[in-house]
């Protein structure tokens, strides 16, 4: 059991690179001017294989999660670990919304200005606190 928590922290540590810094490239992305296009194909680039990995270490992340609680269902009856599955599922749909950014992007199609990247990129770091948190301190 000890081995697959490990590799299920690993899997989470690879998936929050990833969900910590897509949005940054996204920030970047709607700073760069119109005209310069060299620099909008390079982004794209960029976020389609970071959301591949991303996307790799989220799978990994809940495969390993759920094997956990397969091993010990009467974790799945605990009020902290229902709490934070509430912040994995919401992570999970902010997820495959920043697969949407990148799709937008990549079809130059984005209208939202870089400050409402800056913002939308602090929602995983309120999920990450959370989450550990309740993993750590299980407070219910």
């Amino acid at each position: 059991m000890l081995w697959i928590k490990a590799l299920h922290v690993i899997s989470m540590v690879t998936w929050f690179a990833g969900i910590l810094y897509l949005p940054r490239l996204f920030v970047h992305h709607a700073m760069v001017p119109e005209s310069d296009t060299p620099t909008h194909e390079r982004l794209k680039i960029m976020e389609r294989k970071l959301y591949v990995m991303t996307c790799i270490g989220g799978v990994a992340t809940v495969v390993f999660g759920l094997w956990l609680i397969g091993i010990n269902p009467v974790l799945a009856s605990m009020g902290w670990l229902q709490v934070k599955l509430l912040f994995v599922a919401a992570l999970v749909g902010y997820h495959l919304y920043c697969g949407h950014l990148v799709r937008v992007f990549a079809a130059d199609r984005n209208t939202r200005s870089h400050v409402w990247y800056r913002y939308f990129n602090e929602a995983p770091t309120i999920a990450l606190v959370a989450i550990i948190l309740l993993a750590v301190v299980k407070p219910f």
